[in-house]
């Protein structure tokens, strides 16, 4: 299990990477268009759970559901991150790291596991309360619509896959994550 999981994470790092990829990964995204983060990003408010609604799909989370990120806030802006999922034999997958600062809405995400990787995750927006967000990586690999409880709001989801689109990802390829038991 543990080195399913360290393989798994190693496919995420190189999806998320922006230089050549150490394993094949599919782009969801047409890089050609500009991709920007937030400027008014305020990591004290980003802290919290969040829990996936939507994805794109990518390797290490296949067959995922109830997926669910915890922020815990750093003395440095950054954050320990706690991935989890419950994978399709309803077994709890995890997995800790830390994100720092990188620029305004731009963290660089670290597993403890994946030792000298990291990836960029940037936060393409945030709704007035910090109640949904948008998060993207600029090589198209992977993006992610995130919200504070396990169901959206129909007005949030559509404004977020507004944001996808604009930030040049392909909506037809946006997969919807199970939060509840099947």
């Amino acid at each position: 299990m543990q080195r399913r999981l360290v393989a798994a994470l190693a496919l995420v790092l190189a999806a998320c990477s922006t230089e050549a990829p150490l394993f094949p990964a599919e782009v969801y995204r047409d890089t050609t268009v500009s991709m920007g983060s937030i400027a008014s990003f305020k990591p004290d408010r980003y802290a919290g759970r969040w829990y996936e609604i939507a994805s794109y799909p990518v390797p290490f989370q296949d067959g995922c559901r109830q997926t669910q990120a915890v922020y815990t806030p750093r003395n440095d802006n950054g954050f320990n991150v706690r991935n989890s999922c419950l994978d399709a034999d309803g077994d709890l997958r995890s997995i800790e790291g830390t994100a720092r600062p990188a620029g305004p809405g731009r963290l660089e995400v670290r597993f403890d596991s994946v030792p000298f990787l990291s990836a960029p995750y940037w936060v393409l927006w945030v709704d007035e309360g910090y109640r949904t967000a948008v998060v993207g990586v600029p090589s198209g690999r992977a993006g992610w619509i995130l919200n504070r409880e396990p169901t959206i709001p129909p007005d949030r989801l559509e404004a977020a896959r507004r944001i996808l689109s604009f930030n040049g990802y392909d909506l037809s390829r946006l997969r919807m994550t199970p939060q509840a038991a099947p």
